[in-house]
């Protein structure tokens, strides 16, 4: 079990927005892994909206390591970034298309070198799919509006959920606040 920074601050995050969701994902239901292994094998929610870029498209827009982790399932360099240790208020989004992801709530300290969370913002926000050899059940997260890669899900995070969302900074980007 991962040692929670915020372990006493995490909150009890309701999904909400399941609109089109799989079955099996309920309007107030909390994300636990065998819904997250279910999303993975039988489908994921439906985005609110796609976003739908050529490669070109896409090496405009990012940074020659933004497009290496995002649209070629890239992994950064552990402890590479100021995020894993800023627990500021604020939401993250998504950094190729700034649908919002994680609220910093969900943030925890998990010394993966990595910033991680307990929950996404709402159940249609991260397609999963299976990564890896079968004997590893190692989930990847996916932005669901734009298919960016942002890293991975693992069943070893604190309570309530157990969930630990280990994210590729370089994926994210703090929300503008409106």
């Amino acid at each position: 079990m991962i040692n929670a920074r915020r372990y006493s601050e995490v909150r009890d995050i309701r999904v909400v927005n399941v609109a089109g969701a799989s079955e099996g994902i309920q309007l107030g239901q909390m994300l636990r892994w065998p819904d997250i292994l279910n999303l993975a094998k039988n489908g994921n929610p439906a985005p609110n909206k796609k976003v739908v870029k050529t490669e070109e498209e896409w090496r405009r827009q990012l940074t020659d390591e933004q497009y290496r982790v995002t649209r070629q399932a890239g992994t950064e360099r552990a402890f590479s970034s100021e995020m894993c240790s800023l627990f500021e208020p604020g939401l993250y989004s998504c950094l190729c298309c700034n649908t919002l992801l994680f609220d910093s709530n969900e943030k925890f300290e998990s010394h993966t070198g990595w910033p991680s969370f307990t929950q996404p913002i709402e159940a249609n926000v991260i397609a999963y799919r299976f990564d890896g050899p079968a004997f590893l059940k190692r989930v990847e997260t996916i932005c669901n509006t734009c298919d960016a890669h942002l890293g991975h899900v693992f069943p070893d995070g604190p309570e309530p959920s157990g969930l630990r969302y280990c994210m590729n900074a370089v994926a994210l980007q703090k929300a503008a606040k409106t």
